[in-house]
């Protein structure tokens, strides 16, 4: 790969380390940023999901704009905090996890691509017995210079139908039955 391709180093290194973890499949009709980034994305998963903060960093590659809208609801938070302690804490939070990724859209031009997908994973979370905790993810990369920078995620826990009833009390930010409002959630 030359310097004047569009794709970045960290991005092709990204893409050389998935082999270990079973790396999503290429798509038909993907373009190569999009089959990239699809990579990463399910490589960030990985690594998040077992604690491994430090290279999370690397290949997530956040972006001094980034803003993130996390599973757990709350407002947008902008920015991310690399300190070593925020690292630990998110690295104790999330622990035993796994994750592959179900690719749903891919929009890519010059300098913006668009992944939604499905993050299909099994992960102990705070203490909690390892679960299913698949998300609904939409990743927005910006290309600075020659890496592909994350600069948005979203990410929610309605992979499956709830009830009218349920997403009322979501978007109230009222408890659903199984939910227990006093637990806090981490920033991811």
């Amino acid at each position: 790969m030359t310097s004047d391709t569009p794709h970045s180093r960290r991005a092709a290194i990204a893409c050389g380390v998935l082999a270990p973890f079973g790396a999503a499949q290429a798509q038909p009709g993907l373009d190569a940023v999009a089959q990239d980034l699809a990579r990463r994305a399910e490589l960030q998963a990985r690594l998040f999901n077992t604690g491994a903060m430090e290279r999370w960093v690397e290949v997530a590659d956040p972006a001094e704009s980034f803003t993130l809208m996390q599973p757990f609801g709350g407002p947008a938070t902008r920015g991310f905090d690399r300190s070593p302690a925020h690292l630990a804490a998110l690295s104790a939070a999330f622990r035993d996890g796994d994750a592959r990724i179900d690719l749903v859209q891919a929009v890519t031009s010059d300098s913006v691509a668009v992944l939604a997908y499905v993050e299909r994973q099994e992960i102990a979370v705070l203490g909690l017995p390892k679960q299913d905790w698949s998300l609904r993810v939409t990743q927005v990369f910006q290309r600075q210079g020659a890496a592909w920078k994350l600069v948005h995620r979203h990410a929610d826990p309605l992979v499956r139908p709830v009830l009218l009833q349920q997403a009322a009390a979501l978007a109230a930010g009222r408890a659903t039955d199984e939910a227990d409002a006093r637990n806090t959630a981490p920033s991811r």
